[in-house]
């Protein structure tokens, strides 16, 4: 029998993001009005020396964590250990939301997540779609072309990902890795077959900037889009 989900974690890394972090935590604030379990954010602020503390600071709800990791996987690994150490509830209860602090959700985000929760899943893999007027006219094209219906199913971003606690446990975490962390995890929880869902229902729309803070991230995926995608068939 699934077990109920009877609290919500959603972890944030964050490396010096003044400039999205508070539409970020405003948007997982809103999305946590639309569901009726009890929600902790906890925000890891990862090497800031910008006013991410600052602004952080005047979201009285938000668990702030701060550390000089320079290293995405640890930073994640950092927040949702702090997360479960702090839960009094069955891991199983407990359903362990991610996502970028140069992110916005969609306001049914965390109700979309438990309604695959509810359905039996112990990992939900969302979608993530780029600010599609901060983009150039020709890398937009190329975007729009290479992304019809069903063309994010199964790709991983940390973005819009989340798992239950005995799951993310039974996988041992996130690994410290620069890159590719949440695709890293993703990898070993299938490989312990638990139960997965995967829609593009509610995406979580991510910066569009062509200078990521990891090299070879999303970034770089948006920096390679060309022309000649847009105009291939």
């Amino acid at each position: 029998m699934t077990a109920e989900v009877e609290r919500v974690v959603v972890v944030i890394p964050a490396r010096n993001e003044e400039e999205t972090l508070a539409a970020c935590l405003t948007s997982v604030q809103r999305a946590s009005d639309h569901i009726q379990i009890a929600v902790t954010v906890v925000l890891v602020l990862d090497s800031c020396t910008d006013r991410s503390a600052e602004i952080a600071a005047s979201f009285a709800d938000v668990v702030v964590l701060a550390g000089e990791f320079s290293n995405v996987g640890l930073a994640r690994a950092s927040g949702f250990s702090a997360a479960l150490a702090s839960c009094t509830e069955d891991p199983k209860a407990v359903w362990l939301a991610s996502t970028d602090a140069d992110s916005v959700v969609p306001s049914r985000w965390l109700a979309e997540h438990l309604r695959a929760a509810g359905e039996g899943a112990d990992v939900y893999v969302g979608a993530v779609v780029p600010v599609l007027h901060d983009l150039d006219a020709e890398r937009r094209r190329a975007w729009l072309h290479t992304h019809p219906p069903g063309a994010t199913l199964g790709h991983v971003h940390g973005a819009n990902l989340g798992m239950r606690g005995s799951a993310y446990r039974a996988a041992g975490g996130f690994m410290g890795l620069a890159i590719g962390e949440d695709v890293e995890l993703v990898a070993r929880m299938r490989g312990l077959g638990v139960r997965f869902a995967e829609s593009e229902a509610h995406p979580v729309v991510t910066s569009s900037r062509l200078a990521g803070r990891a090299r070879g991230g999303y970034a770089n995926y948006l920096t390679g889009l060309t022309p000649s995608l847009a105009s291939s068939n």
